[in-house]
């Protein structure tokens, strides 16, 4: 893979109970800085998306947060950004985080980062994007999503190629490797003829 420039984080609005979360956060942001990546991100203050974003900027770093207005309007926008994008919708912001970044990496999260993150494998497997998409999982945090893709590999509803899309990792220090390492190799389509 080129150069990568701008990494797009999804995680938590909350820190979670475990401080592994919140280090692994701050771990991510650090190496970021390190490397001269820019993150990329929801543009929010609160729980890991603030430990991460605070990170950066404070070790010099660039960060673009990209945030609905109407969560802005609640008090959760992070103003203390490099950049900060306001748009109209969720799925506007997605889409412009998905553009402006060359790999996706998934930190603990709840439904918010859960939605990030299928709705991007989604495309990758459609061939919409081929940019590497890491997912963290801290702490045993994601077993039961990967026992989930695993079991439906197993049942036939996931092909064995895409589901090796999304790429695992268990420490921030995996990351960079694996993106370094990432060729595509999505297949489009999913239904074999027989299956029509």
């Amino acid at each position: 893979m080129s150069k990568v420039k701008a990494i797009l984080v999804y995680c938590g609005a909350n820190p979670g109970h475990n401080p592994i979360y919140a280090e692994t956060a701050k771990n991510l942001g650090n190496a970021l800085v390190d490397k001269k990546i820019s993150l990329i991100y929801g543009g929010g203050s609160l729980g890991l998306m603030g430990v991460i974003s605070t990170t950066v900027m404070d070790g010099g770093g660039s960060v673009v947060g990209i945030i609905p207005h109407f969560l802005d309007k609640m008090e959760v926008g992070n103003p203390n950004l490099t950049e900060v994008i306001k748009v109209e919708s969720m799925h506007e912001r997605k889409a412009l985080m998905e553009k402006r970044c060359d790999a996706i990496v998934t930190l603990p999260g709840g439904y918010g980062s859960m939605d990030e993150l299928f709705e991007i494998m989604s495309w990758s497997q459609l061939g919409l994007h081929s940019k590497p998409v890491v997912l963290i999982n801290v702490n045993g945090f994601y077993d039961h999503v990967i026992a989930q893709l695993d079991h439906m590999v197993k049942e036939g509803f996931l092909r064995q190629e895409n589901r090796d899309l999304l790429l695992v990792v268990d420490s921030v220090n995996e990351v960079f490797k694996k993106i370094e390492q990432y060729t595509p190799n999505h297949k489009t389509k999913w239904l074999d003829r027989e299956d029509i």
